[in-house]
């Protein structure tokens, strides 16, 4: 397994009237971010707020490419980013804290829980259960990667984990007291952090990876 320090590259916020952040999401423009009863959305170039929904918000947020996913409670509300409209709810099996869209499936997180659920975004059934040591808080998938976060004992870091085996294959520390409340990838080299009660959104440096010569 490898292991290495993350390395934060930037940060965003204190966002005003945020108290504390869950669920992160990236459209490819803008991110977006849970803060209890609305979903925020900023620059990340600049940095400055964009515009917000209001709607229930209490954990994992993601984006499929036309539509939010937001988790409320024990259901997973699908979002018109245009309108702010719920244009449909599914239930989320037990919950959830994290939340991500790939393969066409919803990918929830589980924090006690320690799993990650694979949902069908349709009904809410369950299509695959993949284990964690620790409590999940964050999941994302970039390049075929599937990553979660974790925050247990004040301490937080991001997995890299075989989706099969639910072998740990990388693992990126957090620093002491920055705790990752939610997870997405840009899809290139960074990972959006929800940074918990510090109503901020940080930027880590996703590992590069090696291309194989020509």
């Amino acid at each position: 397994m490898k292991h290495a320090h993350a390395e934060i590259v930037r940060e965003y916020g204190p966002f005003p009237g945020v108290e504390s952040v869950a669920g992160v999401t990236f459209d490819g423009t803008n991110v977006w971010f849970a803060s209890g009863d609305r979903i925020n959305a900023f620059d990340p170039e600049s940095g400055a707020p964009v515009r917000s929904i209001d709607v229930a918000a209490h954990a994992g947020t993601t984006f499929d490419g036309e539509h939010l996913y937001q988790l409320a409670e024990d259901v997973i509300q699908k979002i018109e980013p245009a309108t702010g409209r719920v244009v449909k709810t599914i239930p989320s099996p037990g919950g959830g804290s994290g939340l991500a869209w790939a393969e066409g499936s919803l990918w929830v997180g589980q924090y006690r829980g320690k799993q990650i659920l694979e949902v069908d975004p349709e009904t809410g059934k369950v299509l695959r259960t993949i284990h964690s040591n620790r409590f999940v808080t964050g999941v994302t998938w970039v390049e075929g990667e599937l990553w979660h976060a974790t925050l247990e004992d004040g301490q937080s870091e991001l997995r890299r984990v075989d989706p099969q085996s639910c072998e740990v294959l990388e693992q990126l520390e957090m620093p002491a007291g920055k705790g990752v409340s939610g997870l997405e990838s840009d899809g290139r080299d960074r990972f959006y952090c929800g940074g918990s009660d510090s109503s901020t959104v940080r930027a880590v440096r996703r590992p590069k990876r090696e291309t194989a010569a020509a």
